[in-house]
């Protein structure tokens, strides 16, 4: 279950303006829409990047800000190079399955000769990759893997066993692609002779299915594989194909933790691929090293947790020297360590109360590695290089607010993204030294249209709990804010293991609708309790093994905490959640009816049994071995202590949190005599959007709070 990212930004029909506010109709004409830069990447030569643009990808300098023209003509949605840059595969068409996979049309341009060949014949596919000597591109069709080479045209063959719901080569099946972050599961090797993959047999997975009305008389069915919490999970496998034979081996992992293979990942040698995998407990994951010329397995280490280790997003990067860094969070914060080339710890490379929080990549002239940190605040987020021998650490970025980083090849240069929660994006070329070179995009004019309309800024403060934390939480006040008065309070949250909603950044999400209820009248708050992220290991992991408990403690104190408050009304309080946190807010509505008056529960969790196996065991181990952490935390036992309004949402084809978890606390509601309002979004998956279903949703939102907080 990642992040929920709620965009207002569809395009509807725009009437009825209202001047000096901040509207429904607004938000949703794209009026307030701020402007960024398209698929920012740097040339292999240091000295230009490119952007793509309505015309074509095109090719900026970086010593100059100046367009030197475009690489490719025409209208693309995404590119990508071969190493030695001579050719582009470029989407010209896709289609959604799921959060990160989809079918795409594909062509590669051969930037020399300027022949462009239809990958797959122009069929779809999916996961394309450029063999590393750019000579094949391999890809999946109908769940098999192939490779083609780019001069003769030929294809070939990989795999032949393939089957949808069955088996699954080189593709991340659902629960891999939601929870391990992404879709391929397969790698080249540095010298282009052979492939690593994963082999999924999903066969005996438990199938869900969701029926898909349209306008059919009778409702189509999708049925696809879902293991949830403490069923069977598909049977993995790693598999070592060469080119020059061709022919497939299964790699033995049987003396290493292999129930999960979560990343197949190139290392800087040839004939060397490093797997990382885990068993079902998500505490422990060996780091693999694959001799693709034997098939020998050398491990490297194993990183271990008292509680779980997040395999969705590991870094790990290999030097020159088949050194490497990785990422681990042993000290109580996410920092780096660097390793030799057999797997025996170097160093640590960062420290201090503060965490990394993305990795950009390692300068071998200067011996720097480029990250993002939490080092001024765990609510800013910083970019900064450090010297991996000496420790010696530079600032780069603004020192505050939210700060990411897209740098030239030879780190000489920087495009830096940056927000603050009172100033939308901005895009600025810096060198290497943080120093601007150029301002490339700023969103002034947006900024400008929301002020006119009285736009609110977030209030940043701490919140005790009754554990001793400080919670990070904002608060937004009418801009006529009378400290003599009693306002009527909205809160907002997710909560879900190592979120952040707290944040110094601009939130192009549900910022703008939460201005136009503080311009009705309400103060909306959110306050990051105990499981969200970025202020250490013990903060995010004491929820172990009963998901919900803390956090719902924690924005119950809060509640109660701004209710005492002189401006806040005690017995109008308020709350909101999509997802992990439409889950809190049904808690809140029943663990805590004595506290909230009103809440909106989006597509919620309503009972841990019923969501994945990936997520949920890692925080609260299978029901087998946890039964009491999974029932004393569901709503649904607590459908009799509801008090207040409450509205419950869900679309009926949601196939991350399922229709079936709305479906069963209606049920407990219902047989405990409660009255609540119910909405069903046909067809609509997890984000409930496509044509006018976002305006019609938040302002269904916006009359009940108005009717009921």
């Amino acid at each position: 279950m990642k992040k929920l990212l709620l965009t207002l930004t569809v395009a509807v029909a725009f009437h009825n303006v209202s001047a000096q506010e901040i509207t429904l109709d607004k938000i949703y004409s794209g009026y307030y829409r701020g402007k960024g830069i398209a698929g920012i990447a740097s040339m292999k030569n240091g000295e230009n990047y490119l952007v793509i643009e309505p015309t074509g990808i095109a090719r900026y300098s970086y010593k100059t800000s100046q367009k030197e023209g475009n690489i490719v003509d025409g209208k693309f949605e995404s590119y990508e190079f071969s190493d030695d840059e001579s050719k582009i595969l470029l989407l010209t068409e896709s289609q959604p399955i799921y959060r990160h996979s989809f079918l795409g049309k594909f062509d590669v341009k051969d930037l020399k000769s300027g022949k462009t060949i239809s990958l797959n014949d122009g069929k779809t596919v999916q996961e394309p990759r450029f063999s590393p000597d750019a000579t094949k591109v391999a890809f999946i069709a109908e769940n098999n893997l192939f490779y083609q080479d780019l001069t003769s045209g030929k294809i070939t063959q990989i795999t032949n066993d393939g089957k949808k719901n069955s088996i699954i080569n080189g593709l991340a099946d659902w629960v891999y692609e939601e929870e391990f972050g992404h879709a391929r599961q397969y790698e080249w090797t540095k010298n282009s002779d052979a492939v690593v993959f994963v082999k999924s047999d999903e066969s005996q997975v438990p199938e869900i299915y969701i029926p898909i009305y349209g306008k059919k008389l009778y409702p189509d069915e999708m049925r696809y594989k879902y293991p949830k919490a403490g069923e069977k999970n598909a049977v993995v496998s790693a598999q070592l194909y060469r080119l020059d034979t061709g022919k497939t081996m299964p790699l033995n992992l049987s003396s290493f933790k292999n129930y999960y293979i979560p990343n197949v990942i190139q290392t800087a040698k040839p004939d060397e691929i490093v797997l990382v995998t885990s068993e079902r407990i998500q505490n422990a994951s060996d780091i693999l090293k694959v001799n693709t010329k034997t098939g020998a397995i050398q491990k490297l280490f194993t990183e271990t947790d008292d509680k779980w280790i997040d395999t969705d997003s590991p870094t790990l990067e290999f030097l020159e020297d088949d050194s490497f860094l990785w990422a681990s969070e042993r000290d109580g914060n996410r920092h780096l360590y660097w390793y030799d080339k057999d797997g025996k710890l170097k160093k640590q490379i960062t420290k201090g109360n503060w965490e990394v929080t993305d990795y950009y990549g390692f300068n071998p002239k200067s011996k720097e590695v480029y990250v993002q940190t939490t080092e001024k605040g765990s609510i800013n987020k910083v970019v900064s290089k450090v010297n991996i021998e000496n420790g010696k650490s530079q600032l780069i970025s603004n020192a505050e607010g939210n700060n990411s980083a897209n740098f030239s090849k030879n780190y000489s240069y920087f495009i830096e993204t940056s927000s603050t929660a009172s100033k939308p994006y901005t895009f600025v070329l810096k060198d290497g030294s943080g120093k601007t070179v150029k301002e490339l995009q700023n969103n002034n004019d947006q900024l400008q249209k929301l002020k006119a309309d009285n736009f609110s800024e977030k209030e940043f403060i701490t919140i005790p709990n009754d554990a001793g934390d400080q919670m990070n939480a904002w608060i937004i006040k009418p801009k006529n804010f009378d400290p003599n008065k009693k306002y009527p309070l909205f809160m907002f949250q997710y909560s879900g293991p190592g979120s952040q909603q707290v944040a110094n950044s601009w939130d192009t999400g549900n910022t703008l609708w939460f201005n136009h209820l503080v311009q009705k009248g309400y103060i909306v708050a959110c306050v990051d309790g105990r499981g969200t992220g970025y202020k250490g290991t013990k903060f995010k992991k004491v929820t172990y093994m009963n998901l919900g408990k803390y956090e719902i403690e924690d924005q119950i104190t809060a509640a109660k905490w701004f209710g005492n408050q002189s401006y806040i009304d005690k017995s109008r309080i308020g709350m909101f959640g999509w997802s992990f946190g439409g889950y809190m807010t049904s808690l809140a509505m029943t663990k805590g009816a004595d506290v909230f008056k009103a809440g909106i529960a989006v597509a919620p969790v309503t009972n841990w049994r019923y969501y994945d196996s990936v997520y949920t065991e890692r925080f609260m181990r299978t029901p087998q071995e946890n039964p009491e952490g999974y029932d004393k935390n569901s709503p649904t036992e607590y459908a009799n202590l509801l008090k207040g309004k409450f509205l419950l949402i869900h679309g009926t084809a949601d196939d991350n949190v399922h229709f079936q978890n709305s479906m069963e606390f209606s049920e407990a509601l219902i047989q405990n005599k409660k009255q609540f309002d119910f909405m069903a979004y046909p067809d609509k998956n997890h984000g409930i959007y496509g044509g006018q279903t976002r305006p019609q949703l938040y302002q269904k939102m916006t009359d009940f709070i108005l009717n009921n907080l």
